[in-house]
C-alpha cells in the first residue's frame, strides 16, 4: 500500500514540474508579446509562479523560513509591477 506522505511528495514534484512548464510558456509570452502590457503581465505571472514553487519547496523540505522568503519575493514582485505600470502610464516614476 502507498504511504500518504510519499504520494504527497510525488504530487508536489509533479506540480512543481508543471508550474515550471507554465513559467517557460509565460517566458515565451514575455519575449514575443506584441505589446508592452503583455510583457508586463507575463513577467508578473512568472513572479507568481516562482512564488508558488518556493512555497512547494517549503512544504516538501519542511523548512518554514522559505515561506518568509516567498513573502519578501511577493512584495518585491508587487512593488515592481506597480512601478512598471506607473511608468507606462505617466512616463516617469517620480
Amino acid at each position: 500500500m502507498v504511504d500518504l506522505t510519499q504520494l504527497l511528495d510525488y504530487a508536489y514534484q509533479v506540480g512543481a514540474i508543471l508550474v515550471m512548464l507554465m513559467i517557460f510558456l509565460s517566458l515565451l509570452r514575455a519575449l514575443l508579446g506584441p505589446t508592452v502590457q503583455d510583457r508586463v503581465a507575463a513577467v508578473n505571472i512568472i513572479g507568481t509562479k516562482t512564488l508558488l514553487i518556493i512555497t512547494l519547496i517549503a512544504e516538501v523540505y519542511g523548512h518554514q523560513y522559505f515561506l518568509d522568503i516567498a513573502m519578501v519575493y511577493a512584495l518585491m514582485s508587487f512593488i515592481t509591477t506597480i512601478g512598471v505600470a506607473k511608468y507606462l502610464e505617466k512616463g516617469v516614476l517620480g
